[in-house]
């Protein structure tokens, strides 16, 4: 059994990307191996959010773990800020890390050019947050990391970081291998296909949330953006908007066969994305049947987050003494 490590960040609501590229890929996990999930809520407060938001989303993003079938009696499932290791972890880690690498991480040179002549404004948490990426992975002395395409650069920060840590202190920590989803590992924006689709964006338009009606789920699918070229076919570079209704077909059908095969099947737009939104629609409906369940019985899951965490810390303490001593930093009495 491979130790396996993943989490999402509270930071809005959760959309179908993150169904298709993150939760239901790690439900089969459970059953094949050791597994921890986490709700990374320390990562969210490198952007601008709301207390009370930020505890809510926390909440939700609880119920959609539960809500996609993961289980308490199976895999570990906790709150990032519930374990403070992960925190003091990432300190040793950022004495590991160089500044050279964390800028050169294509989100935060992204988001830090967002800031234009307003640098002061940049969040410092922008720079470091994937050196806490990098300890959330590493405290389990994690195996396998599944994690969507836009993650590989970070898993080979954290693969960087454990093997220069083990070099100069000697084995602590297990070096971690992503694990990339064969298909759906990046699912786009449906109005603007030339980025992934993302809680971050303010308009809802290009994304379909989990909690979306069916009828909304066929308004976003039927407003997809594609091209003025009339053939189906599954070309990412040059119709990325169809590429992308043939990948979200291909996760949502799970058997249906590969993007390339399933567009054969298809000779206009238009039945295109009605199979798409069908088999969304039915893709996220017992998911929807089993929140709102959970969402009726919020004190049973505040309860086993509890119990996670404990787990959790457990683990994380024993990896993070065993780095403090190799570091060299004085025991308590």
């Amino acid at each position: 059994m491979a130790r396996v490590f993943s989490g999402i960040q509270p930071s809005g609501t959760l959309h179908l990307g993150n169904y298709l590229g993150a939760l239901r890929r790690w439900v089969p996990y459970q059953d094949s191996d050791d597994t921890r999930f986490c709700i990374v809520d320390l990562h969210a407060l490198t952007l601008d959010i709301e207390p009370a938001a930020l505890r809510a989303q926390t909440l939700d993003t609880a119920l959609a773990y539960l809500a996609a079938g993961l289980d308490p009696a199976r895999a570990v499932l906790f709150v990032q800020s519930h374990v403070p290791a992960h925190a003091e972890l990432t300190w040793l880690l950022e004495c590991t890390a160089s500044y050279g690498e964390l800028a050169r991480m294509t989100q935060f040179k992204d988001k830090a050019a967002r800031g234009g002549s307003h640098q002061e404004l940049v969040r410092a948490s922008l720079l470091t947050y994937p050196v806490l990426m990098a300890a959330d992975i590493l405290a389990y002395r994690t195996e396998k990391v599944p994690v969507g395409d836009d993650q590989r650069q970070h898993i080979e920060l954290a693969r960087t970081v454990a093997t220069r840590f083990n070099a100069r202190y000697g084995d602590v920590f297990v070096v971690p291998d992503a694990d990339i989803a064969p298909v759906a590992a990046r699912i786009m924006d449906l109005q603007q296909p030339d980025r992934k689709m993302s809680k971050s964006i303010p308009s809802p338009a290009g994304r379909i949330d989990l909690t979306d009606t069916p009828d909304e789920i066929r308004r976003k699918v039927r407003r997809a953006v594609t091209d003025t070229a009339a053939e189906v076919a599954y070309d990412p570079d040059r119709k990325p908007g169809i590429a992308n209704l043939l990948d979200i077909l291909a996760a949502a059908l799970d058997d249906g066969g590969s993007p390339a095969v399933l567009a054969e099947r298809y000779a206009s737009y238009g039945a295109l994305k009605a199979d798409v939104a069908d088999a969304v629609v039915a893709l996220l409906e017992p998911f929807q049947a089993r929140l709102a369940a959970w969402r009726a019985d919020a004190g049973e899951v505040h309860k086993l987050l509890a119990a996670g965490a404990a787990a959790a810390r457990a683990e994380a303490e024993h990896t993070l003494g065993r780095a403090r001593e190799a570091v060299g930093l004085l025991a308590p009495a």
